[in-house]
């Protein structure tokens, strides 16, 4: 089953009773990139009531209502994030109160609206999960594994020599048992090593 991500950050602005919303939607790679993010978004609005946020990062995954109510705003932009297939994106609003209180069914759909408008204006690409791996082969047997990685467009980032070959490869993490299945057939004293 596919999983998207953002090509691009979007950012919308909602006016709800006086109060103002701004939706920011953002492809980021982890955790601390989001907070990284986050950090600028909190610099840049340092006025604002709150800067709410959820993260869709597979195991990294988070959200923050920042001093709203329990439940009225992470969580909600979590749900628009899984009911979108995204994960690799940060959602955060960050809200001007204007005054009037909305109550907690009104924040609700003040932090869901925030960002389901923001995602419509998104364009959605299938996110690809990249393994980085270290094949380690006998010297005889390098070149042929070389070539055999270019075919199958895999990117080699390093190699070091010392009693093996020893190649750095990023992969697709879908095609590592691909690699696994293939290898003993290029050499018979290969072996891989999951770097990350």
């Amino acid at each position: 089953m596919p999983v998207y991500t953002l090509t691009a950050a979007v950012e919308i602005e909602l006016d709800i009773r006086k109060s103002r919303f701004i939706g920011i939607v953002m492809p980021v790679d982890n955790r601390d990139a989001a907070q990284r993010q986050l950090e600028q978004l909190r610099a840049q609005h340092r006025t604002a009531t709150h800067v709410c946020w959820a993260l869709m990062a597979g195991g990294q995954s988070g959200m923050s209502d920042d001093g709203e109510p329990s439940g009225t705003a992470g969580r909600p932009m979590l749900e628009v994030l899984r009911h979108h297939e995204l994960d690799g994106v940060l959602a955060a609003v960050v809200r001007y109160y204007g005054g009037i209180k909305l109550g907690a069914g009104g924040l609700v759909r003040a932090y869901t609206d925030a960002i389901a408008t923001a995602l419509k204006q998104a364009q959605r690409i299938e996110r690809i999960v990249y393994a980085e791996v270290e094949i380690a082969i006998a010297y005889a047997d390098e070149s042929q594994l070389r070539y055999w990685l270019q075919q199958k467009q895999y990117a080699l980032l390093g190699s070091r020599h010392d009693t093996l070959a020893r190649l750095h490869v990023r992969l697709p993490a879908a095609q590592l048992p691909q690699l696994a299945d293939s290898l003993p057939r290029l050499s018979s004293n290969a072996a891989i090593t999951q770097i990350m």
